[in-house]
């Protein structure tokens, strides 16, 4: 049992767990609302259960990180996990009984909300604690090839079970066959070992703080934005990480395409965020470039990529409106055209950019610290503010604002949360983390005043 247990405690083996939570559970999310309007002809129930989803996610993530540091990340993982099940089990409802089934659906939106912003801040103070400095970035990839195989697999049986197919929307033996692999899903977090044993690949322990009160939390987050001020220039990146998928699902995916070419567009476009994220993983990694060269680099690229993808996106939207798809005018592209493959290359590289986006946010956090509770708190930001970018995002789709309008503001946001990222690859990454400085403490600890002055004056006088 000796050599199990080693190779059970390996860091790269936990994280690898918690990717398989979120390939159960978030990867079968991401597989029905990928296909466009949750499955379903009409998105507008999807459309409204997303603005609560994501609503709800913003409010509670900016408290998830406490939440993760008094329940401790493996109970916070595995009741985040629950909300999974009940959201697509709505949608089983939905198309059973469409009449009465509407506010259900919005129900478990917001119940998703709450118990997804618990997973992902889970999942990330894990994720970003367990690596040492230099193998971050090959964790995140990691997590990240693992989570995106279940959109992958579940894309797949979405394709299997629509190849034949006239109807637009999903049948019900697909809903039940997620709502079976996400029950499951939420069963692994029993298997995570305790964090507080855990030990890095260079010998240092993962140092799990001593739970404190509500009020102690809660002065501590705040404490936190005034001790590192910089994680508010990440904030536009943070809100912009999420705003694209309405465009990209609802508005592009949803309407051009036949029911079982949406399946196979979302199989291509989680497959290509694998992909994404390993190479910008090996690249934000790289032992060839100091840890400063390799933030600029990453940034370069996922900017180039931005304007690459929606450059072609608006040239394609400029071809189609709203308006056509109500009255029918369009007609729906099928794999078997001629005009689908540019139109399948574009979804690819829309993967793609948001894997290299969304790895390159969670390596710029995990950059500035190694410590759990920190990395709680900051990834409980992250998850919240970008939720509140989805939440918006999905609302103006619902609104039935132009699809024209939806992907301008989708463009200059992330462009926006880019170029105000700049100051923090500036003056915050550098080539390693203060150890001195990194312990996160309890907002009553008498120490805690003393090493936020610290880390202020220590940042000060770094060589940029």
């Amino acid at each position: 049992m000796a050599p199990f247990a080693d190779f059970y405690s390996k860091p790269v083996v936990q994280v690898a767990l918690v990717g398989f939570v979120c390939f159960l559970c978030p990867g079968m999310f991401n597989a029905i609302s990928g296909i466009g309007g949750g499955g379903q002809v009409d998105p507008n129930a999807a459309n409204s259960s997303n603005v609560a989803l994501y609503a709800a996610f913003s409010l509670v993530s900016f408290f998830s990180g406490t939440i993760n540091s008094m329940l401790g990340p493996r109970l916070t993982l595995g009741l985040g996990a629950i909300g999974y099940c009940l959201y697509i089990a709505s949608f089983l409802s939905y198309n059973i009984s469409p009449e009465t089934s509407g506010g259900f659906v919005i129900a478990a939106g917001a119940i998703l909300g709450v118990c997804a912003s618990m997973l992902w801040t889970a999942q990330g103070s894990l994720m970003l604690a367990y690596p040492t400095e230099g193998s971050k970035g090959k964790y995140i990839s990691l997590f990240w090839v693992i989570f995106n195989l279940g959109a992958v697999i579940g894309s797949a049986i979405q394709l299997a079970l629509t190849f034949n197919q006239t109807a637009n929307s999903l049948d019900n033996s697909v809903y039940i066959g997620f709502v079976v692999l996400t029950g499951i899903g939420a069963l692994i977090p029993a298997l995570l070992k305790n964090p507080a044993t855990m030990v890095r690949t260079d010998g240092t322990k993962v140092v799990v703080p001593k739970g404190t009160s509500w009020i102690q939390e809660f002065r501590g987050l705040f404490k936190l934005l005034r001790s590192d001020p910089w994680v508010i220039l990440l904030f536009p990146l943070f809100f912009a990480s999420n705003f694209f998928y309405t465009w990209q699902f609802n508005d592009f995916n949803s309407p051009l395409f036949t029911l079982r070419t949406r399946s196979l567009n979302n199989l291509v476009y989680w497959l290509a965020q694998m992909v994404g994220s390993y190479f910008i993983g090996l690249l934000l990694d790289s032992k060839s470039y100091s840890r400063r060269t390799r933030a600029w680099i990453g940034w370069v690229i996922v900017f180039v990529v931005n304007f690459a993808v929606w450059g072609g996106s608006y040239a394609k939207q400029t071809t189609y409106t709203r308006e056509d798809v109500k009255l029918g005018k369009l007609v729906r592209v099928d794999f078997t055209d001629s005009s689908y493959a540019a139109l399948c290359f574009l979804y690819i590289f829309s993967g793609a950019m948001d894997a290299i986006l969304q790895n390159l946010v969670y390596w710029l956090i995990g950059a500035t610290s190694n410590d759990l509770t920190k990395l709680g708190y900051l990834t409980g930001f992250y998850k919240s503010i970008q939720s509140a970018g989805g939440a918006i995002a999905y609302a103006m789709d619902r609104d039935e604002h132009p699809y024209m309008t939806n992907l301008v503001t989708t463009w200059c946001i992330c462009v926006g949360g880019l170029l105000i990222a700049l100051p923090v690859l500036y003056s915050r990454i550098t080539d390693h983390t203060v150890e001195d400085a990194e312990k996160t403490l309890a907002a009553t600890d008498p120490e805690y005043d003393a090493v936020a002055t610290e880390v202020v004056l220590h940042d000060s006088t770094k060589a940029v």
